[in-house]
């Protein structure tokens, strides 16, 4: 089957994961979906993940966090959409949750948290909400 938007299809298998209080979640990997994996980590929303060959696309499997029973992702949202990409310049970047949530943002200079994005001063396309 073809997906048409992966990173909707990544954050909604994340989401459901997470929701049904599984341990991991198996995703079809890509380069730009280890990145935003990679910033899931870094910004402490996800334990662990690792990158599972197995002859074709590979498989990203992402270790969910909790703290006791409570969910460390309380949500995901995808922002830009195939049919409508969202921009941004680094001045009028998003604050998730005044700041408690990050955006991820795909920038020229990679993928990055929306953060990083002001710091570096570009702006770019919003992917994701998460808090």
């Amino acid at each position: 089957m073809q997906i048409s938007d992966v990173i909707a299809d990544m954050l909604t298998r994340i989401r459901n994961a997470n929701n049904a209080k599984h341990e991991t979640v198996d995703i079809p990997a890509s380069n730009m979906k280890k990145a935003i994996a990679d910033i899931l980590l870094e910004e402490g929303y996800i334990k662990s993940y690792q990158v599972i060959e197995d002859g074709k696309q590979g498989i990203l499997r992402v270790t969910l966090k909790y703290i006791g029973k409570q969910k460390v992702i309380q949500g995901l949202r995808r922002v830009s959409k195939p049919g409508l990409r969202i921009y941004a310049g680094c001045e009028d970047m998003p604050k998730v949750m005044n700041g408690l949530g990050i955006a991820i943002v795909s920038t020229s200079k990679g993928i990055m948290t929306d953060k990083k994005a002001r710091k570096e001063n570009v702006g770019g396309e919003i992917l994701a909400f998460v808090w």
